[in-house]
């Protein structure tokens, strides 16, 4: 579904993506890894268009969008849940789900299932997102994003400063998304224990770069957990 081929992004002078490349395949959970100032926030805002690469490509379901603005890729299927949640918080909880709609007809109704996967949001449906508490907020972001039903979902640290109940109901519905087959997820997380359990495939980045890569059955045997404590 995603495939990154050789991109390098730089923020002055400062080389910030080293060549990356990296599949994300339908029906797996793509797990990156890596301790603070690596570069993984930099990777999901090139996916999405937020800052342009200088060069490499990026193709969605076989088709290039390196050179797509954002909204152009939301209109072909990527869904993006930035770190921090950034929800609206003057807005109520309808109001931001229809926010995800934005490009589609007036008309087009909220899916029933995003209730489903979050019920708390049903029962605030008319509260205002500011008015949430940070779990919730994220359950929302994650929905918002699910909202036009997205080819490809990109998730940065949802587990930030989230109470551990939630944190096992986000990870059911990451986990339950992906064993569908019709989405691929890129998830970049530092909480390990969260990593490993949803991981299909993982990466670590360290300096821009893609140091280590495998199959998530085989962090534990690979170092993984001990590479992100050094």
């Amino acid at each position: 579904m995603l495939k990154v081929d050789g991109i390098n992004q730089y923020y002055g002078g400062s080389h910030i993506l080293r060549n990356l490349s990296f599949e994300a395949k339908l029906g797996e959970v793509t797990v990156v890894l890596g301790r603070n100032g690596v570069g993984k926030t930099t990777l999901l805002k090139s996916l999405m268009g937020v800052v342009p690469v200088k060069t490499g490509s990026i193709h969605l379901d076989g088709s290039p969008i390196t050179n797509d603005t954002p909204y152009a890729r939301v209109r072909k299927g990527v869904g993006y849940v930035p770190q921090g949640r950034e929800i609206f918080g003057r807005l109520t909880v309808e109001e931001n789900l229809r926010m995800g709609l934005a490009y589609k007809s007036g008309s087009t109704p909220i899916p029933a299932e995003l209730f489903e996967l979050f019920p708390v949001l049903k029962q605030m449906i008319n509260r205002r997102g500011g008015d949430l508490s940070g779990g919730q907020q994220q359950q929302l972001a994650i929905a918002r994003a699910l909202a036009a039903g997205p080819k490809l979902l990109i998730l940065d640290e949802p587990t930030e400063g989230i109470q551990p109940s939630i944190i096992k109901d986000i990870g059911r519905v990451i986990r339950m998304l992906a064993d569908r087959g019709t989405m691929a997820i890129v998830l970049v997380e530092q909480f390990y224990d969260f990593a490993a359990e949803l991981a299909d495939q993982y990466l670590v980045m360290e300096r821009g770069e893609i140091v280590q890569r495998g199959l998530g059955d085989h962090m534990e045997a690979e170092g993984v957990r001990a590479r992100m404590s050094i």
